[in-house]
């Protein structure tokens, strides 16, 4: 049997070993690190709302008048106001009958996709989905196909042999590659062979769309997709993932969803400032953050604040960082089991908050 030692020996030698790096943030987008200071260019912050006045007001408030946790499961010592307040939000936003909240996006995944099939179904999932979706339909005991990514074709010809309640993942904005789904296709195909849909647009809200509810949002897709699943811990600055779909769908996963049911609810302050950030990307403020993000996508040739540097090998990609690093660039090198093997690549990603002088200075680093 392998000692703990001998297995992260073996981690380095492959360029594989991670650590924690300690960090003081100062701003959205810079940093502290040993007392030097660093521009962040690996945040999921799209929006800058971290640190935003009305969401921060929100979260001290919650404090004031609930306290510092939730206590208990919604379930076992009631809901509070909140939550529903958030939920009703994020339905009304998705333009769905009701929505769950979850204390993180992983938590989502794990509860609603077993919840959704079982050992007689069938679950149909792009290969570059996120390791919580794949995680999630690996405990779901359903039969687990995977089409090639953004493969149509493959997609149709399992959609052919399905059995059971066939469910298609994908993600909208794909969090490693910045690119997006074919998604009206991909609709076309759920609904010719009586599958459901469920779109991950966690890298996508705050993002697309008219109103930043994603792709979905921006195709006008979102009365076909039957299940909406994200994150309100990326452009919305704070904290929680959840669910949007009909109400019946939502009435099953509070019962079922165990990722629900025996969790703690989270903080009271998480949703507050998860229903202000959600008020916010609705206003002008909100449409003049996403035009200024979507200039900085533009001035670096990409369709999405996401922007892959495929370099290959671990050593290479690893060494590429440390060099922005030294320049005081903080954009990390992601590895596999995060990317396929010999994908290794920097994964820069931007921020409204980014000044036109940072992204030159990240331009001129590249």
């Amino acid at each position: 049997m392998k000692t703990p030692s001998e297995e992260l020996s073996h981690l380095s030698d492959q360029g594989l070993l991670r650590a924690l790096r300690k960090i003081t943030p100062t701003s959205p987008t810079k940093l502290e690190i040993d007392g030097r200071d660093f521009v962040n260019f690996s945040s999921n912050d799209y929006l800058g709302l971290s640190k935003h006045p009305a969401l921060i007001e929100a979260a001290q408030k919650a404090l004031l008048d609930f306290g510092t946790g939730s206590t208990a499961s919604r379930l076992v010592c009631g809901s509070l106001s909140l939550f529903h307040e958030l939920e009703e939000s994020l339905a009304l936003s998705k333009k769905t009958e009701a929505a769950l909240t979850f204390a993180n996006g992983y938590a989502t995944a794990m509860g609603v996709i077993p919840a959704l099939v079982g050992k007689d179904d069938t679950i149909i999932l792009d290969k570059l989905a996120h390791a919580c979706l794949i995680d999630a339909a690996r405990l779901s005991e359903a039969t687990l196909r995977v089409f090639p990514h953004n493969d149509l074709n493959k997609l149709e010809k399992l959609l052919n042999s399905s059995k059971g309640r066939t469910l298609v993942i994908t993600e909208s904005v794909f969090s490693m590659d910045g690119d997006l789904c074919p998604l009206a296709e991909i609709i076309a195909l759920k609904e010719k062979h009586g599958a459901l849909l469920l779109l991950d647009e966690a890298h996508a809200v705050g993002v697309l769309g008219p109103n930043g509810q994603g792709l979905a949002e921006e195709l006008g897709l979102q009365d076909q997709v039957d299940f909406q699943m994200g994150t309100l811990g990326k452009a919305l600055g704070s904290a929680g993932g959840y669910l949007a779909a009909s109400r019946s769908w939502i009435d099953l996963l509070i019962n079922k969803a165990r990722s629900f049911i025996y969790s703690t609810a989270p903080p009271p302050a998480q949703a507050a400032a998860s229903l202000a950030a959600l008020e916010l990307i609705n206003t002008q403020e909100g449409h003049d953050l996403r035009a200024r993000l979507q200039n900085h996508c533009q001035s670096l040739n990409s369709r999405t604040p996401i922007i892959p540097k495929i370099i290959g090998e671990n050593d290479q990609a690893l060494a590429a960082s440390r060099d922005l690093y030294d320049q005081g660039l903080l954009v990390p090198a992601i590895r596999y089991p995060t990317v396929p093997r010999g994908s290794a690549r920097l994964r820069i990603t931007l921020s409204a908050a980014h000044t036109d002088q940072q992204l030159r200075a990240l331009q001129e680093a590249l």
